[in-house]
């Protein structure tokens, strides 16, 4: 099953900017579309923006829209998402996931279209 890697997390003041990566370990993978989502300790993994195979279509929270850009390169199998302008209520683990199905763009708001899913890296804001 291809393994998905994410980086880039860290402690960062509000107002200020990450990017994280997510990078596959095969080429299969640039036939689906990719997500990433967040989980703050004790909620649920929330949607924070999608992309789909060819990177011609993005979907984005609410809360995000406007401070986040979701982008992929397929010649590197990797996604982004630069996050700028953040606050203390972006703090959270992100997740990077692959949407199950490829050449789908079926309820990519929900974490159960997605498999596999990165290990998730720590992104911190502090006011």
């Amino acid at each position: 099953q291809v393994q998905l890697i994410e980086s880039g997390g860290g402690l960062v003041q509000a107002g200020g900017s990450l990017r994280l990566s997510c990078a596959a370990s095969d080429g299969s993978i640039n036939n689906n579309a990719m997500a990433w989502f967040r989980q703050a300790p004790g909620k649920e993994r929330e949607f924070v923006a999608a992309i789909s195979w060819n990177g011609g279509t993005t979907s984005y929270a609410d809360s995000v829209k406007g401070r986040f850009t979701i982008s992929r390169d397929n010649a590197k199998i990797t996604q982004y998402l630069q996050m700028n302008s953040l606050k203390p209520e972006d703090t959270a683990v992100y997740f990077c996931g692959a949407h199950r199905r490829m050449w789908r763009w079926d309820n990519v708001g929900s974490p159960s279209e997605y498999n596999p899913w990165g290990q998730g890296t720590q992104v911190t804001v502090s006011s």
